[in-house]
């Protein structure tokens, strides 16, 4: 590996920054992050960069010292003369707030978005976005990666029979439908409204669940309301077995809990959020997304192609 890469890491997700700086035979540069007397972050870059082509991995999940840890590290390597700068963003937080759908609210992700590209990114890279055209709201170059390399190597692997993927709400249906054409395997669909937000209500069905082997798609969980009303009527629909199958493990207030007491046997998550202080129950499966994530660095290192990871 050439001299002239480094990778470093703020403090949200140091497991995963670790495990990508292996896949790439690189270690994880010196820089310091530590808090002042008041809390305020200091950053702080313990080798010269100069030239150098810099990866920054860091999720901005709450709290927001996570966001602002990474701006304040790529300001501090923008003015180490860094040759390059790229930010890489296992799980973008506030994705949710991606259009202006009712009066007088912010869309917080372009507000973010820009926050990263004049603190000095020249490029970023995403993981399954909660919307995809918030790729387009970065004024540098962006790669939005996909998970579902990593999902369909591991259920090809499993040989499930009898299999029917379910897209738990229409905002989902292409990520579940690319899923359940890799499986080779039908689509169905649950119709809901959300009354307010963090809540809703199943609907309908569209499609045969009856005794199938169920997983449902979807990138993300967060408070996985949405996840066990479709669990439940899945179960009442005559679903043999349900696996839920999201990127991203926000998994806020009792989520944990309320899936464990629910039909789902089997919850796979990525590691794009670090889970250790969450102590999570052996129904929780988690599936690193480090070799993805280190493939893309070396290719946009090496100035190859990036596409090919996109399937």
């Amino acid at each position: 590996m050439p001299d002239e890469i480094r990778i470093f890491s703020g403090n949200s997700n140091r497991p995963l920054a670790n495990k990508i700086a292996s896949y790439i035979h690189q270690p994880i540069s010196a820089c310091v992050v530590t808090r002042f007397s008041d809390n305020e972050i200091f950053v702080k870059i313990d080798e010269n960069i100069r030239g150098m082509d810099v990866f920054i991995i860091q999720s901005t999940n709450t709290p927001s010292d996570n966001l602002l840890e990474l701006l304040i590290m790529i300001d501090a390597a923008r003015r180490a003369s860094a040759r390059r700068i790229t930010a890489v963003i296992p799980y973008f937080g506030y994705a949710r707030a991606d259009r202006k759908d009712q009066p007088r609210v912010s869309i917080v992700s372009k507000l973010i978005a820009n926050m990263i590209t004049t603190s000095g990114a020249d490029r970023v890279i995403l993981m399954d976005l909660h919307a995809s055209q918030i790729q387009g709201f970065f004024d540098v170059p962006s790669d939005h990666l996909y998970s579902a390399r990593i999902f369909n190597r591991h259920f090809l692997k499993a040989g499930l029979d009898n299999v029917v993927v379910v897209c738990p709400d229409v905002g989902s249906i292409k990520i579940a439908r690319a899923f359940a054409t890799k499986l080779n395997t039908t689509l169905a669909i649950i119709d809901k409204r959300r009354p307010q937000p963090n809540q809703s209500e199943v609907m309908n069905i569209i499609g045969d669940v009856k005794n199938k082997n169920v997983i449902i798609r979807d990138d993300m969980v967060d408070t996985a309301g949405t996840l066990i009303k479709a669990a439940e009527a899945l179960a009442q629909n005559g679903a043999k077995s349900i696996i839920a199958c999201c990127t991203h493990g926000v998994l806020s207030d009792d989520a944990i809990e309320k899936l464990v007491k629910s039909p789902i046997t089997k919850i796979y998550i990525t590691d794009t959020l670090d889970q250790k202080s969450k102590n999570l129950p052996d129904k929780f499966v988690i599936l690193s997304v480090a070799e993805l994530l280190g493939e893309a660095i070396l290719r946009i290192h090496a100035e190859r192609s990036v596409s090919t990871l996109f399937d």
